[in-house]
């Protein structure tokens, strides 16, 4: 039987990592230019099989295993993008971009602008975070915030098969350096993908993921998944009206459909991954109360990661975590004497 990636044109139900899948091999049909490259992506088919079947089909040449060896591999892809080509680079958890944190922050993200733009980095760094999974301190982590906060660099982190296709294709043809965060428990989630849609999306833009009038939830990436099933808990047992803003791009990031949101809502909870200090929710946190300060009904709140070292403990990762009961709990308080719970 064939998969869904395999199959004919059209409106198609498929996973978010077959959906990587298919973005990648059009972009490796499209342009001769782009090429994957990483640790196991060829014969192992990749660690969470995004690249499966993609060395069979387009050779050892454009599919690259690689030592154990991020920096190096990293460094190579930039060069490699410096020159012309479009690599796009797999890094089996952004836990060990670390390694490579020099590369990505001190050179792919500033060689357009130290040579004028003379030279570009045309490169595309994919790599999931998360927790979830028991994979402890040193694996679960999500540092979307500290690339975000990078000039030069572009952080992309889309909620859906659909926005996953559209996005990887619009960071492959950038002529930017894009970090492309994905997240492991995301990779099984299904949805519907247009195929006949070859638009890349445009990046920097947000949407509207669930329309709402009484809170704004602003999310991206899993957390995005974790407001929806919030959203309709509230709606069922509270009789709450949320609106979901899922930003898919964290750099650039667009204030605007946030902005515009929180003022119809008049309250917003801000929910991320991540640990909240100095995190994605801080800095969205701090634009709202900016450009809706006399919008505000209530303090803008925000749930994330709690701030530990992630335990080994099945039950106390999922205490730690953002799940749906914690942001369900935020948006009740920050509805609190509004006058539009149920009773």
């Amino acid at each position: 039987m064939k998969s869904a990636v395999e199959t004919g044109s059209g409106l198609q139900t498929m996973t978010y990592r077959e959906a990587l899948r298919l973005a990648l091999r059009e972009e490796l049909s499209r342009d001769e230019r782009v090429f994957v490259m990483g640790e196991e992506v060829g014969l192992f088919e990749g660690s969470y099989k995004v690249t499966a079947g993609l060395m069979d089909e387009f050779g050892e040449e454009r599919i690259r295993d690689t030592p154990i060896s991020e920096e190096g591999f990293v460094g190579a892809g930039i060069g490699a993008a410096m020159v012309g080509e479009r690599p796009v680079i797999e890094i089996m958890t952004l836990n060990f971009l670390l390694v490579a944190m020099d590369q990505v922050v001190n050179h792919a993200a500033k060689v357009g602008a130290m040579f004028g733009g003379e030279v570009r980095v045309p490169i595309v760094i994919r790599t999931p975070n998360g927790a979830g999974n028991q994979l402890t301190a040193q694996h679960s982590q999500s540092f979307d915030g500290w690339f975000a906060g990078t000039p030069g660099l572009k952080v992309l982190a889309p909620a859906n098969p659909a926005d996953a296709r559209s996005m990887l294709k619009a960071a492959i043809r950038d002529d930017d350096p894009v970090l492309f965060i994905e997240n492991l428990p995301i990779y099984k989630l299904k949805g519907e993908v247009d195929t006949d849609d070859d638009n890349p999306a445009r990046i920097g833009r947000a949407r509207i993921a669930r329309e709402g009038t009484d809170l704004t939830l602003v999310s991206h990436s899993y957390a995005t998944v974790r407001c929806l099933d919030a959203a309709e808990t509230l709606a069922s047992r509270h009789g709450v009206s949320v609106e979901v803003v899922d930003l898919r791009s964290l750099r650039p990031l667009d204030v605007e459909t946030v902005v515009e949101s929180v003022a119809r809502t008049n309250r917003a909870v801000c929910v991320e991954e991540g640990w909240p200090s100095f995190g994605v929710t801080a800095e969205i946190a701090a634009r709202i109360q900016k450009a809706c300060f006399d919008e505000l009904d209530a303090p803008v709140e925000r749930v994330g990661m709690a701030e530990v070292p992630l335990p080994y403990s099945k039950r106390l990762e999922l205490e730690a975590m953002p799940g749906e009961g914690r942001i369900t709990a935020a948006a009740l308080a920050t509805l609190e004497g509004s006058g539009v719970l149920r009773p």
